[in-house]
């Protein structure tokens, strides 16, 4: 076994921390090594901690504010030149960049980064595109360790020349955890007073545009079936509000807001369908959740969905930002039961073999690790 060393795992902010990158410091910790996380303030952090993680809340910022980022970056090289890790580990296109910079700035030994979407690939006026592809490409030039989470985006990293050996690790959840559940199925859908019979559409994801929220709400008018929302939008996310969406989409009863819920696997369990129409994703833990609760996916036909959606077999992927082809694939699984079943059990199957969490954290902390 190598010798322990310290690492400090640096993201944006708490829910990134929370959902992505717990799980990564969990398996680092059992293997002997110090881990040390670091993301802006927030509530979500007290999971961690509460699990005897040493926690950094530092003032990063989702924002293009030339003052909050030279902040972040100073409060960033302060820590690493008090802290001395042996490697910095880096998340998310603004907080990876700067903790990259910070971290060669430091002196740290060993830079690693995790690319969960490149903003170059988002819908987005070209000024924007190009400065974020130049920033990887910069940031790419210090780092040992170049990771993404999509296969798709690992190709774009090495197309581009942003590194030299871009490897794909996936993303994971836990399949012990997240798995079909027929006594959870039964008491979520008594809890909500929701028939067996009744079927279910459930979106997981924040409360932004690029999620496709006003095509899902669109469609769903053509579906005969509820749709249940399960999240919120985070103080940190830009963008239009979405609630004059919601307000207007006149679903009445069958739109259910359940808000952020920590039982995100029950109420898979009590579903039967899982939509993500986004416009924009890096690999989506929510795709993975839903795949392994034994549900049949709908989503857009981008990088990551489609890479983990087979359509046809395992869901249905759909253009982006188009109502209507979500309406009907959305339709043609609320009314096929058999299908539903089908598609959901060959999903079930296609997760285990590719998104089971301890083989993708354990791929992960290899490629950490490995000798250079």
């Amino acid at each position: 076994m190598p010798p322990a060393v310290k690492i400090i795992e640096v993201t944006n902010v708490d829910f990134s921390l929370r959902h992505f990158l717990l799980p990564l410091m969990r398996g680092l910790r059992a293997r002997g090594h110090e881990v040390v996380g670091v993301a802006a303030e927030g509530a979500l952090l007290d999971v961690a901690r509460a699990e005897g993680f040493r926690i950094v809340a530092l003032p990063l910022a989702r924002s293009l504010s030339p003052r909050a980022q030279l902040r972040a970056f100073i409060a960033l090289w302060r820590l690493f030149r008090a802290e001395r890790p042996d490697l910095v580990h880096a998340h998310m296109p603004i907080s990876g960049f700067l903790a990259r910079l910070a971290a060669r700035a430091a002196g740290v030994p060993r830079v690693a980064y995790t690319g969960h979407g490149f903003l170059f690939n988002q819908p987005a006026p070209w000024p924007r595109r190009a400065a974020s592809l130049a920033m990887e490409w910069l940031a790419g030039r210090l780092t040992d360790v170049f990771l993404t989470v999509s296969t798709e985006e690992a190709g774009d990293a090495r197309r581009l020349g942003l590194h030299r050996a871009p490897h794909a690790v996936g993303n994971g959840r836990d399949p012990a955890r997240f798995r079909p559940d027929p006594a959870a199925r039964a008491r979520i859908r008594a809890a909500l007073g929701v028939a067996e019979g009744r079927v279910v559409v459930i979106a997981v994801s924040r409360l932004v545009r690029h999620k496709g929220y006003p095509e899902l709400l669109a469609a769903m008018r053509e579906v005969d079936a509820e749709l249940w929302v399960v999240g919120e939008r985070l103080a940190s996310d830009h963008g239009a509000d979405l609630e004059p969406c919601f307000a207007a989409a006149g679903l009445g009863a069958r739109l259910r807001r359940l808000g952020y819920r920590e039982d995100v696997a029950a109420l898979l369990a009590a579903a039967d369908i899982f939509a993500l129409p986004s416009h924009f994703e890096g690999l989506p833990m929510s795709v993975i959740e839903a795949m392994l609760c034994g549900l049949p996916v709908v989503a857009t036909d981008i990088r990551g969905p489609r890479e983990q959606v087979q359509d046809g077999v395992t869901g249905l992927l759909v253009p982006p930002a188009q109502a209507a082809p979500l309406a009907a694939a959305l339709a043609r699984l609320a009314g096929d039961g058999g299908l539903r079943a089908r598609m959901g059990a060959a999903g079930r199957a296609r997760a285990l073999d590719l998104y089971d969490e301890a083989r993708v954290v354990a791929r992960t902390a290899d490629l950490l690790l490995a000798a250079p």
